[in-house]
């Protein structure tokens, strides 16, 4: 079984994203929470292994190239922004999963087919109000399962309970997380800040 420590050291190698974009929300994902997450998907529910993968608003690739190296069949992630797409795939050229990964400088409401897992971790509308409602609709639309980290929060957790309904989902666990976010932009007084967050696994109806 791949250890959860050589799992993140393989995802730190990946390089944050090097001009972000605060309207984007353009945070990169810490190793460390990739990695629970995707074990989580991967080793208690069984959903990467040998699946069709998608990662909507990929960034610079974290969630996907870490889902090729737990042995996903194929792994398509999907970002606006071309820059954080093509860091994404030289990193996943790096550590060898460039030929199960595909990369599209695209907006998500262009994704089309079927996949089997959606890992996604979406912006969460701090910026923009409701931001993370398209991904969770594309990502139900076209997955039958699908994790997606949100703010936490009893208001948020109803809104979203309420809305993945709407969408023709069934959440099936929310997982308490702790994203620990490093200052990205200037606006930011602290080096870091810790933010609580859920994790929902959601079933399509």
């Amino acid at each position: 079984m791949v250890r959860r420590s050589w799992l993140v050291r393989a995802l730190e190698s990946v390089p944050p994203h090097p001009s972000p974009t605060a309207w984007l929300e353009q945070y990169t994902i810490p190793a460390d929470l990739a990695a629970d997450i995707l074990f989580l998907a991967a080793f208690t529910f069984d959903d990467i292994c040998g699946k069709r993968v998608l990662d909507l608003g990929c960034g610079t690739g974290r969630l996907a190239i870490g889902a090729a190296l737990l042995g996903a069949r194929e792994v398509l992630g999907v970002d606006i922004d071309p820059v954080a797409v093509e860091v994404a795939a030289e990193a996943a050229k790096k550590l060898g999963v460039a030929e199960r990964t595909l990369w599209a400088a695209a907006d998500i409401g262009a994704v089309v087919g079927r996949f089997d897992t959606a890992v996604q971790n979406p912006p969460f509308g701090v910026r923009r109000r409701g931001a993370d409602r398209p991904f969770l609709a594309k990502a139900i639309e076209t997955c039958s399962v699908v994790y997606s980290l949100h703010k936490a929060g009893e208001e948020n957790r109803r809104f979203l309970t309420g809305l993945i309904g709407e969408l023709g989902g069934r959440i099936t666990h929310v997982i308490p997380m702790r994203l620990r976010l490093k200052a990205t932009f200037p606006f930011h007084q602290q080096r870091f800040r810790e933010v609580a967050v859920d994790l929902y696994r959601i079933e399509r109806r």
